[in-house]
């Protein structure tokens, strides 16, 4: 008998990366699905041959699902997901964690309480050539990571959402909270702290709402555009850049500038991963080609969380991970608003 699967909300990352991923997953026999907007769970359940459930209640209630997806819009995670847990359900949450340190902790509390297993799905740790780079980092054959530089810019969520309109939540202060910082920053945040085995510590950062409307035509309550500058708890220093403005060509680069080398991640569209040394030696992997909006593929996510319950192994990316890459997040945004720089909160974090 495989394992029955709830997910909560049906937006686009459930039709697009959850759904498809349980249904080709061999360890699951079916997805009950909930959404405030009863139309939008059906149409799921007939494309993926899934059931559902009229009520949040009526998931969480259910002794035969033990697994939720909690793909709920960014207020909600703290709600959605802590509940999951003390019903006894192992929670995949999506990304961020929630929009502050304490409505984290509430999930994090809720996921000691119940010994149950939380992940969350930043997953581009996952992707071939990020697990790749992070072995040569580790192996330290190019020697200490001394700077760095990342980007991850679209066109925007309204260009992919369930909801393809300038109205789309993601532009909304309440419901999105972060902007871009949160909807793209943060799985940049945790890929680095996953790449260079480190926590940033430091930021300074400018943002702003530069070219995305509302609906009524009014500049977004959130930010379009981040630019940052950090520094990490083993004295690396990088900057940082999102974007929902880059209307040509998605870009997910990161570069790693090392004592003997450089590793260039998603740099080039040939090569997922190249490394130069200094001694003039290149070294280029083709491996796959990450997701984009437009390429959909297996993240490899839902694989890895159905196996760490399988095997009753601790998930790959924790509650304590996604809530450090939230306090990161939490700390580019103060500093952008403060124009100074702003230590990142750690102390809170220690509890976990």
């Amino acid at each position: 008998m495989g394992y029955r699967v709830g997910i909560i909300g049906c937006g686009s990352i459930t039709k697009l990366r959850h759904a498809p991923e349980y249904t080709a997953n061999p360890y699951v026999d079916e997805i009950v699905f909930y959404d405030r907007n009863l139309d939008r769970s059906e149409a799921l359940a007939a494309l993926f041959g899934g059931k559902v459930a009229k009520t949040v209640e009526e998931l969480l209630e259910d002794p035969t699902i033990e697994i939720i997806s909690d793909c709920s819009s960014n207020e909600h995670h703290h709600i959605f997901s802590s509940k999951a847990l003390l019903s006894g359900k192992h929670v995949l949450c999506e990304k961020p964690i929630s929009l502050t340190i304490e409505h984290a902790k509430e999930i994090l509390n809720a996921e000691k309480a119940s010994g149950k297993k939380l992940m969350i799905d930043h997953n581009q740790r996952f992707t071939r050539a990020h697990q790749k780079a992070q072995e040569i980092v580790a192996s330290g054959e190019l020697g200490k990571v001394l700077t760095f530089r990342t980007t991850f810019g679209h066109s925007g969520p309204e260009q992919w959402g369930y909801n393809k309109t300038n109205s789309t939540w993601f532009f909304k202060k309440e419901r999105s909270g972060l902007g871009v910082a949160g909807d793209l920053g943060i799985h940049k945040v945790d890929v680095l702290q996953y790449l260079l085995d480190d926590e940033i510590e430091q930021v300074s950062a400018f943002q702003g709402a530069l070219d995305k409307v509302n609906e009524h035509g009014e500049p977004i309550e959130v930010c379009d555009n981040v630019v940052c500058s950090l520094k990490t708890k083993k004295g690396r220093l990088g900057t940082a850049s999102f974007s929902w403005t880059h209307y040509g060509q998605e870009d997910n680069s990161t570069v790693l500038y090392c004592e003997k080398g450089i590793l260039k991640i998603y740099n080039s569209d040939q090569y997922q991963l190249e490394v130069l040394t200094k001694d003039g030696e290149k070294v280029n992997y083709e491996l796959e080609s990450i997701q984009t909006n437009d390429n959909q593929t297996n993240t490899g996510m839902i694989d890895a969380f159905i196996e760490s319950i399988r095997l009753d192994q601790p998930p790959m990316v924790t509650g304590r991970e996604a809530l450090s890459s939230l306090a990161v997040i939490l700390a580019i945004l103060e500093a952008a608003e403060t124009q100074r720089v702003v230590t990142v909160e750690t102390e809170s974090l220690q509890y976990f």
